[in-house]
């Protein structure tokens, strides 16, 4: 599936528009990660527990959402944006749309068959 934040896919002509799709995950802060991003907060530096879960969820909506475009037959997922809310106190929304499309791509040749080796014969 090819996934652009362009409007368009260069080089390949836009066949349909399937439509909007989306995909969003909630996730919920881990108490060890809050005692250690408490900590980073007094000396400084980067949270990591906070960057490995802003990571899973853009996997996790992301999937979500190229799973809907697969679904209405697009090849394609123009127009990618991210989107982050606060939906609680310690838990927050990652929400990933795009518009699904048909793009004119070429479609990968299988590869050749695989030929046996010669049978050899001992005399």
């Amino acid at each position: 599936m090819i996934v652009v934040n362009t409007d368009n896919v260069p080089g390949l002509p836009i066949l349909e528009v399937k439509g909007l799709v989306q995909g969003n995950t909630v996730r919920a802060k881990h108490v060890g990660r809050d005692i250690a991003a408490g900590f980073k907060n007094i000396f400084g530096g980067e949270l990591k527990g906070y960057t490995e879960l802003l990571v899973e969820a853009r996997r996790e909506a992301l999937a979500r959402m190229l799973g809907q475009a697969q679904a209405m037959g697009a090849n394609a997922v123009v127009n990618v944006r991210f989107a982050t809310s606060s939906i609680t106190s310690g838990a927050a929304e990652l929400y990933a749309y795009g518009t699904a499309v048909l793009v004119d791509a070429p479609t990968p040749s299988p590869p050749p068959p695989q030929q046996s080796p010669p049978a050899t014969t001992q005399a």
